[in-house]
């Protein structure tokens, strides 16, 4: 049975049909060759419960959050900034580029959106300050990932949904890892410039007086994430209102700077519902096959069979990373994290591992697949921002960054505080 899906799965993929027909044909497929009972006729039951879910509703509003700070001049007022406060390093604007990301990610909740705002600021440099545009854009295909690590993060919300955990606890869980990639990261651009000096580019030149007067710069972004993440810990607002407050929060920015009209907001508005609607379909979809392999009984013996393998708890993780590495290099990541979670989490919990730390985990392993060829999304998203050149760069110049969040995997399985201690203090 596990074989047959597999192989249907991976074929239905292989013709280029779009995940979530894909996703959903597979669930009928399943359905006539190993159900006595019309399991399709529960489809729209599946479809209403899961459009009306009170926390998917924020997710809708998180890409609006990120669609019009896109617009409104946040990008490219935080750039400079950050310019001016981390250039001074061996790599100059290339940790500039993942500090970018990394307070972007603190208010938009999307890696493409991280990757395509911060690389439309930052590739018009490449050329012009002498970097090795490889490694250069590979810190923009790495940098977007912290998008969905660093909350607010839509992929954790979906993994909340999928193992009925605590958004606010998985947020805590995910800050510091979070910034510990980021830092990795950096100390990789580092240490490859101290390798190579002519990778790092020419030195751009600033005074303390400038990087002072930059600082309001990075005041919007940090307010929007005081918003969010501030109203939710407050008490104030649950996930999805906290998101409908980082809406409201962004039109004012967009307002103070002059960049909030009506065309602009129809922009923002038309590519919100193009990226919901395809997002909630895949979500339709995968609950959909996820209510047929249960019935038909594969969720349990896929239970059963890795029980059965007599694996220690680390080598069961060791298993997980393996397969996620694998699966990241053919799947998107939205439809691998809804048909494999349900799966993969209740073994993994049954083997002793908190629900809390194994999220985050899973989604630095979904950050990597965002890298991995032929299906990463961020490396067609940066292909996409330039005018010339191969794929391949993008590829070569982000590969490096994967070892770095296995670092981070690393870390965490040898001190699971990292990703523990702040739930621990503040979430009750």
């Amino acid at each position: 049975m596990l074989g047959t899906t597999l192989i249907i799965l991976l074929g239905l993929l292989a013709v280029a049909i779009p995940v979530a027909a894909a996703i959903g044909v597979l669930g009928l497929v399943l359905e006539q060759l190993f159900s006595t009972m019309p399991l399709s006729l529960a489809m729209g039951e599946i479809a209403w419960s899961a459009g009306r879910d009170f926390l998917l509703v924020s997710i809708p509003m998180f890409i609006l959050l990120g669609e019009i700070l896109l617009r409104s001049g946040v990008a490219e007022r935080m750039y400079s900034a950050m310019v001016k406060w981390l250039s001074w390093l061996p790599g100059g604007l290339m940790h500039s580029n993942i500090g970018s990301c990394a307070i972007f990610a603190a208010t938009s909740g999307s890696s493409v959106a991280t990757a395509a705002t911060v690389g439309t600021v930052a590739l018009p440099l490449v050329n012009r300050h002498g970097y090795n545009e490889r490694l250069f854009l590979g810190t923009l295909a790495a940098g977007g990932t912290l998008g969905i690590l660093i909350p607010p993060s839509i992929n954790i919300i979906i993994y909340a949904v999928l193992t009925d955990t605590s958004i606010p606890k998985l947020y805590l869980a995910a800050i510091v890892p979070g910034l510990g990639l980021a830092g990795l990261f950096m100390a990789l651009i580092v240490a490859a410039c101290l390798f190579r000096p002519s990778w790092g580019g020419k030195p751009i030149r600033t005074t303390w007086r400038e990087r002072f007067a930059s600082l309001p710069d990075l005041l919007p972004p940090l307010g929007i994430f005081l918003v969010v993440v501030g109203s939710i810990y407050a008490g104030i607002a649950t996930p999805t209102e906290a998101a409908s407050l980082g809406v409201i929060a962004a039109l004012v920015l967009a307002a103070c700077f002059r960049r909030l009209s009506v065309k602009m907001l129809i922009e923002a508005f038309e590519n919100t519902m193009r990226t919901t609607a395809m997002i909630m379909l895949i979500i339709i979809a995968a609950y959909f096959l996820n209510f047929v392999i249960t019935a038909i009984g594969l969720t349990q013996m896929i239970t059963d069979t890795v029980a059965g393998l007599g694996l220690s708890k680390y080598e069961m993780l060791l298993a997980v990373v393996v397969f996620y590495l694998i699966l990241g290099c053919f799947m998107e990541t939205l439809s691998m994290m809804i048909t494999t979670i349900p799966i993969v989490a209740p073994v993994m919990v049954a083997l002793g591992f908190d629900p809390i730390w194994l999220g985050v985990v899973i989604v630095v392993l979904i950050e990597a697949a965002l890298i991995t060829p032929p299906v990463g999304l961020n490396l067609y998203v940066v292909q996409s921002l330039r005018t010339r050149g191969s794929l391949n760069d993008v590829i070569i110049g982000s590969i490096p960054f994967v070892l770095s969040m296995l670092v981070l995997i690393l870390l965490l399985a040898l001190f699971p505080g990292l990703a523990l201690w702040l739930p621990a203090q503040f979430g009750g």
